[in-house]
């Protein structure tokens, strides 16, 4: 139903989120956060999660960890090498998790989710915005 009068819309500021833990999650402060299933993992290689962004603090659920915050912006990861390597020609297309730390230049034949966004290439590092 459309509005038909003004409306108080709550929001959020910011760039941090905060996401239930998978019941045998553990996340390294930095790594990749993906979503599978709704519950965060460390990033690994799989299509039908959803990178939410980078691990503000390490969590483990063993550890009676519940959520973990993780930040959205631009961040350096290391690129994969070899025929997933990234160069500057993929600057300003997606990249893809190859793990919690790596990004890939590819989906791997749709086995991978996307990452983010390539930013800038240094050397074997990738700048990407997620």
């Amino acid at each position: 139903m459309a509005t038909n009068a003004e409306r108080n819309t709550e929001m959020r500021q910011g760039d941090v989120f905060a996401y239930d833990l998978d019941a045998a999650a553990k996340i390294n402060k930095g790594a990749l956060v993906v979503l599978d299933a709704g519950y965060a993992k460390a990033g690994f290689a799989d299509n039908a999660v959803v990178t939410v962004g980078v691990a503000m603090d390490s969590a483990d659920a063993a550890e009676g960890d519940l959520t973990v915050k993780a930040r959205t912006g631009t961040f350096k990861f290391r690129g994969a090498t070899g025929a997933d390597e990234i160069t500057r020609t993929e600057i300003g297309k997606d990249c893809f998790v190859l793990d919690d730390e790596t990004v890939a230049k590819t989906d791997g034949g749709g086995a991978r989710s996307k990452a983010g966004r390539v930013r800038a290439v240094e050397g074997a590092s990738v700048w990407i915005t997620i």
